[in-house]
Protein backbone atom coordinates (compact mmCIF):
# COMPACT_ATOMS: atom_id res chain seq x y z
CA UNK A 1 0.00 0.00 0.00
CA UNK A 2 2.66 2.57 1.12
CA UNK A 3 4.40 1.85 -2.92
CA UNK A 4 1.01 2.87 -4.05
CA UNK A 5 0.71 5.76 -2.19
CA UNK A 6 4.10 6.82 -3.07
CA UNK A 7 3.59 6.02 -6.91
CA UNK A 8 0.84 8.03 -6.90
CA UNK A 9 2.28 11.20 -5.38
CA UNK A 10 5.32 11.08 -7.70
CA UNK A 11 2.55 10.92 -10.50
CA UNK A 12 0.75 14.13 -8.93
CA UNK A 13 4.10 15.83 -8.65
CA UNK A 14 5.26 14.97 -12.03
CA UNK A 15 1.78 16.12 -13.26
CA UNK A 16 2.08 19.82 -11.48
CA UNK A 17 5.62 19.99 -12.64
CA UNK A 18 4.68 19.94 -16.27
CA UNK A 19 1.36 21.82 -15.92
CA UNK A 20 3.52 24.52 -13.69
CA UNK A 21 5.23 26.35 -16.59
CA UNK A 22 2.11 26.79 -18.96
CA UNK A 23 -0.66 27.27 -15.91
CA UNK A 24 -2.89 25.05 -18.44
CA UNK A 25 -5.05 21.56 -17.76
CA UNK A 26 -5.85 19.72 -20.84
CA UNK A 27 -9.32 17.71 -20.56
CA UNK A 28 -11.57 16.23 -23.75
CA UNK A 29 -14.28 18.29 -24.91
CA UNK A 30 -17.21 17.94 -27.07
CA UNK A 31 -17.02 20.38 -30.27
CA UNK A 32 -20.95 20.34 -30.40
CA UNK A 33 -22.23 19.87 -27.29
CA UNK A 34 -19.23 21.07 -25.43
CA UNK A 35 -19.85 18.62 -23.05
CA UNK A 36 -16.52 17.25 -21.24
CA UNK A 37 -15.30 13.65 -20.94
CA UNK A 38 -15.67 12.26 -17.48
CA UNK A 39 -15.65 8.22 -16.95
CA UNK A 40 -16.95 5.68 -13.93
CA UNK A 41 -14.37 5.59 -11.70
CA UNK A 42 -12.84 2.04 -11.34
CA UNK A 43 -11.85 2.21 -7.31
CA UNK A 44 -14.56 4.48 -5.58
CA UNK A 45 -18.43 3.44 -6.20
CA UNK A 46 -20.98 5.80 -7.62
CA UNK A 47 -18.03 8.28 -8.26
CA UNK A 48 -16.81 9.60 -11.96
CA UNK A 49 -13.35 10.57 -12.47
CA UNK A 50 -12.87 13.62 -15.05
CA UNK A 51 -9.60 12.68 -16.90
CA UNK A 52 -6.92 15.13 -17.39
CA UNK A 53 -3.72 15.69 -19.44
CA UNK A 54 -0.84 17.92 -18.74
CA UNK A 55 -0.22 18.81 -22.32
CA UNK A 56 -2.87 18.57 -25.66
CA UNK A 57 -0.07 16.06 -27.10
CA UNK A 58 -1.14 13.93 -24.26
CA UNK A 59 -4.76 14.06 -24.64
CA UNK A 60 -5.22 14.14 -27.82
CA UNK A 61 -4.47 10.44 -28.91
CA UNK A 62 -7.98 9.46 -26.35
CA UNK A 63 -10.13 11.50 -29.44
CA UNK A 64 -11.16 8.30 -30.59
CA UNK A 65 -14.32 5.74 -30.37
CA UNK A 66 -16.33 6.94 -28.31
CA UNK A 67 -14.29 10.28 -27.76
CA UNK A 68 -13.84 10.81 -31.35
CA UNK A 69 -16.26 13.69 -31.24
CA UNK A 70 -13.81 15.53 -28.31
CA UNK A 71 -10.72 17.37 -28.74
CA UNK A 72 -8.29 18.71 -26.08
CA UNK A 73 -9.96 21.52 -24.63
CA UNK A 74 -7.59 24.33 -22.38
CA UNK A 75 -8.60 25.16 -18.69
CA UNK A 76 -6.01 27.56 -17.08
CA UNK A 77 -5.59 27.00 -13.78
CA UNK A 78 -6.65 30.01 -12.36
CA UNK A 79 -10.29 29.05 -14.06
CA UNK A 80 -9.73 25.49 -12.61
CA UNK A 81 -9.74 26.82 -9.11
CA UNK A 82 -12.07 29.56 -9.54
CA UNK A 83 -14.79 28.09 -11.25
CA UNK A 84 -14.24 24.37 -11.72
CA UNK A 85 -13.77 23.05 -8.31
CA UNK A 86 -17.38 23.80 -6.62
CA UNK A 87 -18.67 21.84 -9.19
CA UNK A 88 -17.03 18.88 -9.18
CA UNK A 89 -16.85 18.56 -5.63
CA UNK A 90 -21.17 18.90 -5.57
CA UNK A 91 -20.86 16.05 -8.69
CA UNK A 92 -18.76 14.33 -6.22
CA UNK A 93 -16.48 13.93 -9.38
CA UNK A 94 -12.37 12.72 -8.66
CA UNK A 95 -9.58 13.64 -11.36
CA UNK A 96 -7.60 11.57 -13.48
CA UNK A 97 -4.01 12.44 -13.84
CA UNK A 98 -2.19 11.77 -17.51
CA UNK A 99 -5.32 9.67 -17.68
CA UNK A 100 -3.78 6.17 -20.16
CA UNK A 101 -7.45 4.70 -19.68
CA UNK A 102 -5.67 1.85 -18.31
CA UNK A 103 -6.89 -0.45 -15.41
CA UNK A 104 -4.24 1.55 -12.92
CA UNK A 105 -4.89 4.74 -13.90
CA UNK A 106 -4.54 7.74 -10.96
CA UNK A 107 -7.68 8.66 -9.65
CA UNK A 108 -6.94 11.14 -6.97
CA UNK A 109 -9.34 13.01 -4.55
CA UNK A 110 -10.41 16.55 -5.78
CA UNK A 111 -9.35 18.42 -3.25
CA UNK A 112 -5.66 16.86 -3.06
CA UNK A 113 -5.43 17.33 -6.33
CA UNK A 114 -6.49 20.89 -6.07
CA UNK A 115 -4.21 22.16 -3.15
CA UNK A 116 -1.49 20.93 -4.84
CA UNK A 117 -2.62 22.94 -8.27
CA UNK A 118 -3.45 25.79 -6.09
CA UNK A 119 0.79 25.79 -5.21
CA UNK A 120 1.80 26.54 -8.31
CA UNK A 121 -1.13 29.15 -9.39
CA UNK A 122 0.95 32.45 -10.81
CA UNK A 123 -1.10 35.21 -10.44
Amino acid sequence: MRKIMADNNQALMAFIANVKPTQILWALQDKESEDWVVVDSLYYEQTEVMPLWSSAELALPHCTEEWQDYVPAAISVADWLEFWVEDLLADNIVVGVNWLGQDNDLEIDLSEFTEALAGIETL
